[in-house]
């Protein structure tokens, strides 16, 4: 393994980042000082600051950049600013990404991404910080609120760029789109013909969902889990209640990360969800991105959805799935000897970010700024059928409350499991590196004999991914 320093990298980065994000203007047709200044009123801002400048944008494909692409050219039409843009499924999307972003090239202007990325992206030099945008009124219209945002959304796409740090102190590395809380969805049609139950508890879970296998014919099973070999597997459902049962990825010891998965509840944790695969889960898991496992929700083929909470809301909406209108959803099923005071939730963050190698920066701004807007977030939180928005006000308004308030318990589960819900992973550049790793023996134990038992596996991770983050070190 080539010997990686970090704290070297990262000093370097902060400061070529900073010094970047304080100069003047990259676009094309002069600097800051040629541009016309805000008067600090919101109808006074000036969107055609950066007209005729061209700007790229990398986009997963997702219900959040399908709405922003719904309102690209009204962006177009308001500033003058013309967007290039791609949509990539999430399967290739980051092997994509990663590929433009290590090229320096400074495509693309705009990106979409996660905050687990930023651990990685930050660190390498692919962020700019956005403070300075946002503080900046000659950039930044005045109606923009920034404290409108709901602090669970933004405060962890910051990061101080030292491993094992936690979330929510540093620069400003991305502004989100939208969240994602993990819970238990469900056929709420199914349950009630047959007279189920919610499960409340695992135990229950484990039972009901092996009740349900060929509940709507051969081929249909209990609950659709993810189960690709990479980092995605992890970071849903099973990091969820891998915390509410009271599991950690790392803890620092010693100026040292030290991996914590061959602990008690980190072993009994991941024998429940191999149960919970082999003895409920759909017939071809290993396949299953969360594409597949809301679908299957969705087809009437999987009667729950343990996922993201707007992973089964994209399958219920009118027309969306022949299942529409009958799903619901439920908070997440609690461990034995576990209370709602326990219940974790893993946060996910769409999120836009900006290229710290942009030749275009304030225009690239102007695109963030306008697609994380309230206006735009309250388009995005109704008709674009993106509904975890990350602003209050749009949260608190009648027309969002009118239309995400008709999924059966959506929103009343998501305030139970906000109280708790934050990112449950220790933030460090190798996320990506030690959670692959970690579905891999998760494939494994649900498919193969490799191992003994999920003890030898959990304490085999332990050590390949020791040996992983060896070379991080945590200063205060």
């Amino acid at each position: 393994m080539k010997k990686r320093v970090i704290s070297v990298l990262l000093c370097a980065v902060m400061v070529g980042s900073m010094l970047a994000g304080c100069g003047k203007s990259s676009d094309s047709g002069g600097g800051d000082d040629d541009k016309a200044k805000s008067s600090g009123k919101a109808e006074d801002f000036d969107w055609k600051n950066y007209e005729g400048t061209t700007i790229n944008v990398m986009f997963n494909e997702h219900n959040y950049s399908k709405a922003v692409i719904s309102k690209i050219e009204e962006f177009e039409d308001l500033t003058g600013i013309t967007v290039e843009y791609s949509s990539t499924p999430e399967s290739n999307y980051f092997d994509k990404l990663n590929t433009s972003l290590s090229s320096r090239s400074g495509t693309p202007d705009v990106y979409m991404t996660g905050a687990y990325q930023v651990w990685e992206y930050a660190s390498a030099g692919y962020m700019e910080p956005l403070e300075d945008y946002i503080n900046d009124a000659s950039k930044t219209a005045a109606d923009y609120n920034y404290d409108d945002f709901i602090s669970a959304t933004v405060d962890p796409l910051k990061w101080d760029l030292v491993p094992g740090h936690a979330v929510g102190e540093g620069s400003q590395w991305a502004l989100p789109m939208g969240w994602e809380l993990n819970n238990l969805a469900y056929n709420k049609k199914v349950f009630e013909e047959k007279g189920i139950s919610v499960p409340t508890t695992t135990d229950e879970l484990l039972e009901t969902a092996k009740s349900l296998n060929e509940f709507n014919g051969s081929g249909s099973y209990g609950i659709a889990v993810r189960g690709t070999r990479e980092w995605a597997t992890i970071h849903p459902g099973y990091m969820s209640l891998f915390a509410t049962w009271g599991g950690k990825d790392f803890a620092i010891e010693d100026g040292k990360l030290v991996c914590q998965l061959d602990s008690k509840e980190a072993i009994e944790m991941t024998d429940y969800w191999v149960k919970l695969i082999k003895e409920a889960g759909a017939p071809q898991w290993s396949n299953y991105t969360w594409y597949e496992a809301s679908s299957d929700l969705g087809a009437g083929k999987a009667a729950m959805l343990f996922d993201a909470t707007s992973a089964g809301y994209f399958q219920n909406y009118e027309g969306a799935s022949d299942q529409s209108g009958n799903i619901a959803w439920s908070t997440i099923p609690l461990p034995e000897g576990k209370t709602e005071e326990d219940m974790k939730a893993n946060v996910w963050i769409w999120s836009l970010a900006m290229n710290a190698d942009s030749k275009n920066k304030d225009a690239a701004w102007y695109f963030i700024q306008y697609f994380t807007s309230p206006d735009y977030m309250l388009y995005a939180g109704t008709d674009g059928a993106s509904p975890d928005t990350p602003r209050t006000s749009v949260m608190e308004s009648d027309e969002y409350k009118a239309i995400v308030g008709k999924a059966d318990n959506y929103l009343e589960s998501i305030d139970v499991l906000s109280k708790n819900a934050t990112i449950q992973f220790t933030p460090q550049p190798y996320f990506f590196e030690c959670t692959t790793k970690w579905a891999e023996v998760l494939q494994d134990l649900v498919l193969t004999d490799k191992y003994s038992s999920t003890e030898d596996a959990m304490k085999q991770l332990k050590k390949d991914l020791d040996t992983i983050v060896s070379d991080l070190e945590v200063s205060d």
